[in-house]
């Protein structure tokens, strides 16, 4: 038979980009509004932020059912409806006036949204692609980075011209439309359409159907290597968010002005697109393992430039060093989960490594704020990164496959 035109699995990583932009996007986007919501209610930012901490615990746990329902029913359901909570918390947002219905609309509802955006998104590209799974999980996640550059700003400008009460109007109603119709284009697998991962030639009818194959949930949840890689992944975001959080804070501390400042956290996300990018391609070619412990690594070298970054250069080459490793550490998180595990159960895998993530998250701009109220400086909270960073390395770096019988493999060294 001859090969398709044109592959589906692009349709479904073209669709999954787009859930990448918009969900990720519309929740860093989540700081945008913190200046009116301040000038209008006068909370204290720990209240603001708390909400978007709920969002992230709450997608983090609601994330493991997500990746069961995903692996049982199909990511278009599940995204319809994810996509509707999306869409629903943003436009009651509009109609805020009390703290509990910030930590409802906002921290609840909206956290319920973001449950499907990363798990969906990601699970669905590693079962459509196989020999390209790291390239395509790349440049999926190219929309985060693309997400993060176009959803603030166009959220500023729309406070600007309409206010932040019709501006979450608009935004709600953007992103459900946008969620929910992305999601029609998503297939659980290429076998439900007769097709192959990467859009192989051979046919696939009824009676030669294949079998997915990797270990089913129950199998996985006994082996080291998954908590191993659940804990270095824990450790990671920790990290991750106490610099997106507060470097822009940390740099007004040494003298940078506000606006000179936050560029450096525009630039971690413009360097963080490439990594992301980079990286997807380099999973193909040299392994997950060996491409985490490269990002590790360079996680550890620019926590420790920190340290010493005292002007505006030096922030600026830290910005380089870490956004490149931020992107490609959260590209590797899918790829390792199918790698070491297969597909059968990935979404319900995955959504168990996406809810370690995300209590790292939530807990480690706490944790930073915390530091910096007790001691007025963030070198003690930037040390804990640098030791926790290293932590993640030694957890990944004698990691060692299994066969499907649960022995480990001589493939650890690679």
């Amino acid at each position: 038979m001859k090969r398709p035109a044109f592959f589906y699995g692009y349709n479904i990583a073209a669709a999954c980009f787009c859930i990448q932009a918009i969900g990720i996007g519309t929740h860093i986007a989540f700081g945008v509004f913190f200046k009116p919501l301040l000038a209008d209610f006068g909370w204290s930012r720990a209240t603001l932020s708390g909400a978007s901490s709920l969002a992230l615990l709450i997608a983090g746990f609601l994330g493991i059912l997500v990746g069961r329902l995903n692996d049982r029913f199909g990511p278009r359901v599940v995204m319809t409806a994810t996509g509707f909570f999306f869409g629903l918390g943003l436009l009651a947002m509009s109609e805020l006036d009390n703290v509990w219905q910030l930590y409802l609309f906002y921290g609840i509802v909206v956290g319920i949204g973001l449950s499907s955006i990363d798990v969906i998104a990601l699970s669905t590209t590693a079962r459509w692609f196989v020999r390209r799974r790291g390239m395509m999980t790349g440049i999926v996640k190219v929309g985060t980075g693309a997400g993060q550059l176009a959803m603030p700003l166009m959220s500023s400008m729309l406070i600007i011209a309409y206010g932040w009460r019709n501006s979450y109007l608009i935004i709600g109603a953007m992103v459900m439309v946008l969620l929910i119709s992305a999601g029609q284009l998503l297939r659980r697998d290429p076998a439900r359409m007769g097709l192959l991962p990467d859009g192989d030639r051979e046919s696939q009818t009824a009676s030669s159907k294949p079998v997915e194959t990797g270990f089913y949930l129950h199998e996985a949840l006994r082996t080291r290597q998954f908590w191993t890689i659940c804990l270095a992944f824990l450790t990671t975001m920790f990290c991750l968010l106490i610099i997106l959080v507060h470097i822009v804070p940390h740099a007004t501390d040494i003298g940078i002005p506000s606006t000179t400042a936050a560029g450096i956290l525009s630039a971690i996300g413009g360097i963080s697109m490439s990594g992301r990018f980079v990286i997807g391609f380099a999973i193909d070619r040299i392994g997950n393992k060996r491409s985490m412990i490269i990002c590790l690594i360079l996680l550890i070298l620019a926590l420790l430039w920190l340290q010493l970054a005292r002007e505006l250069w030096m922030l600026y080459l830290f910005a380089v060093i870490y956004g490149f490793g931020h992107g490609g550490l959260l590209t590797v998180i899918s790829p390792i989960v199918a790698e070491y595990f297969g597909v059968r159960s990935h979404g319900a895998l995955f959504g168990i490594v996406f809810f370690s993530t995300m209590v790292g998250g939530a807990i480690g701009p706490v944790f930073a704020g915390h530091i910096f109220d007790i001691t007025g400086s963030y070198t003690p909270a930037f040390w804990t990164c640098t030791a926790l960073a290293a932590t993640a390395l030694g957890l990944i770096l004698p990691l060692r496959h299994l066969r499907s019988d649960g022995k480990e493999t001589a493939r650890g060294s690679e």
